[in-house]
């Protein structure tokens, strides 16, 4: 008889846990919210390398002048004799 109870108990307590999972709709609302937060942080990453890569030509070419101008200075005056 404490089998059969036991059998009974633990049906009913996989029975309980099962029956308190998420309804359809709640999943499909938690994995529109979930898609709506990928495509932000997707943005936001895209937004931060554009950001990334522009700043980094802007300094490449600020880099160049600077080493023109160096040379530039450096060649300029004339020898003196």
């Amino acid at each position: 008889m404490k089998k059969v109870l036991s059998i009974l108990a633990i049906a009913a307590l996989t029975a309980g846990f099962v029956a308190c999972g998420q309804s359809k709709e709640e999943k499909d609302k938690a994995e529109a919210i979930a898609k709506v937060y990928a495509d932000s942080v997707s943005k936001a990453l895209e937004a931060s390398i554009t950001n990334a890569v522009s700043d980094a030509a802007a300094t490449e070419t600020a880099a160049t002048t600077e080493t023109a101008a160096a040379t530039t200075e450096t060649t300029a005056p004339a020898e003196k004799k």
